[in-house]
């Protein structure tokens, strides 16, 4: 059986060349695929991920030998923070949850969320100045949120926005890559404060949901009051276990959603064309009034923004799993308890499966012009097999609500410079899109009309 290659000599020193001149950990990544192959494995003090790509190991990981590896580590500080959320439970713990959680996000609910999309994201376009430059990466996580907190837990959450700001994002950050990676036990310090004021806003609206109950008899359909009406006849699904699945969420929810709609706001503010064709469509697709799910489906150029949006930026760059037991993929020797990583990142770039994989191209995802499609496993942008992410739907009838009435509504200048990957919690656009937002005249409403 082949030893795993790890860099030495040459290609590490173009490992640090490549990190330097993009200033990513990703460009690191991808000259280590390079030099190395399809499997390599990082050797860092304390950090000795191995690192697999490509549609095969894909498919070994999350589907065929999906048992042999789990999700949950003890000691990462997403396992510290999420405690017994969704995302970090592995078996039936896991399961269960998803069984309670997944119908409330299934197609039919979600559109039923679509008002809520649109008047959310109204809720922060009307504060945008006509002419003034604004930052989509910080205005599309305000959308998010207030997306996120209205249709899946049923709260207004405009009040608390500013409060809870920095706790959020600071939650975000005590799980992002850090040294904690090489130094598992590195001490945190400074996030006590936020990550309990954080923790207090939670337990307060589950709480508050509890009473409301006591005193109607009656639950929603969101996810919230799915969580509380259980714990009624499941006593373990007591208040610390509901808190962990609004959590995870919350995180996850909102924050995957806000690189996604940042992504896509710089890919069409770098390419003027697909901008001013994405703009045309939304307007004349969609009206004053709410949108209907087929009006959303009628956005199929939008549509290919976003799934080329997806490929090259998949908010979830990588996968991350613990082997099981002592086990083989492609070939290649995992011991136990050793950290994998299959790259989706680097498979949604690799030339073996994509034509001109680095550059835009909506196209390749446009039905009528392409025949075929990539080979299964090698476009996931949510994951795959058993345990893709239970939001994926949601996630992309958000996003066509959102930028549709964004679209819509203001004719949009790309202001930022170069930006770079950041490979924080999500992949995200750094320092920030920054755009010139221009509402659209009413003469273009009236000429429509006509």
């Amino acid at each position: 059986m082949p030893s795993l290659p790890t860099l030495s000599g040459l290609p590490g020193l173009a490992v640090l060349r490549a990190m330097g001149r993009d200033r990513s950990l990703l460009a690191g990544l991808a000259a280590m695929h390079k030099h190395l192959g399809n499997a390599f494995q990082i050797t860092l003090p304390g950090f000795k991920p191995i690192v697999f790509v490509g549609p095969e190991s894909n498919r070994h990981i999350l589907v065929s030998n999906r048992d042999d590896f789990l999700w949950r580590t003890e000691g990462d500080p997403v396992t510290a923070l999420l405690r017994h959320g969704l995302l970090v439970e592995d078996g039936e713990s896991h399961d269960c949850l998803r069984g309670l959680m997944e119908p409330t996000l299934q197609r039919a609910q979600v559109n039923g969320h679509i008002d809520g999309f649109w008047s959310c994201t109204g809720a922060v376009t009307d504060s945008w100045a006509d002419g003034s430059a604004v930052d989509m990466l910080v205005e599309m996580r305000k959308v998010a949120l207030l997306i996120l907190m209205e249709t899946l837990f049923a709260v207004d959450f405009r009040p608390d926005l500013a409060r809870l700001w920095r706790p959020i994002l600071r939650s975000i950050e005590y799980i992002s890559p850090g040294a904690w990676l090489v130094w598992p036990g590195a001490p945190r310090p400074g996030f006590q404060k936020d990550l309990a004021e954080l923790d207090d806003y939670l337990y307060g609206i589950i709480q508050a949901r509890r009473a409301s109950y006591t005193k109607t008899g009656t639950l929603g359909d969101d996810l919230l009051s799915v969580l509380v009406g259980h714990s009624q006849t499941h006593p373990e699904m007591n208040d610390d276990l509901i808190r962990d699945q609004l959590l995870t969420m919350l995180i996850a929810g909102h924050d995957t959603s806000t690189a996604l709609l940042a992504w896509a706001l710089y890919l069409l503010g770098t390419h003027p064309d697909a901008l001013n064709e994405a703009s045309n469509e939304a307007r004349r697709v969609l009206t004053d009034d709410l949108p209907t799910p087929e009006q959303l489906r009628e956005l199929t150029f939008l549509d290919t923004i976003l799934k080329e949006t997806l490929r090259l930026y998949p908010p979830i760059h990588v996968g991350n799993r613990r082997a099981a037991g002592d086990v083989e993929v492609e070939g290649y020797p995992v011991p136990k308890d050793n950290r994998v990583m299959y790259s989706i990142y680097l498979t949604h770039r690799d030339p073996a499966h994509w034509d001109d994989p680095d550059t835009f191209c909506p196209a390749r995802f446009d039905r009528a012009q392409t025949k075929s499609g990539p080979p299964a496993f090698a476009y996931l942008p949510f994951g795959g097999g058993p345990r893709n992410c239970i939001g994926a739907t949601f996630a992309q009838v958000e996003a066509k609500a959102v930028l549709g009435k964004v679209l819509r509504d203001f004719d949009l200048e790309l202001l930022s410079g170069r930006v770079h990957e950041h490979m924080g919690a999500t992949l995200e656009p750094r320092p920030g899109v920054k755009m010139r937002v221009r509402r659209t005249t009413s003469i273009f409403w009236t000429e429509r009309e006509q």
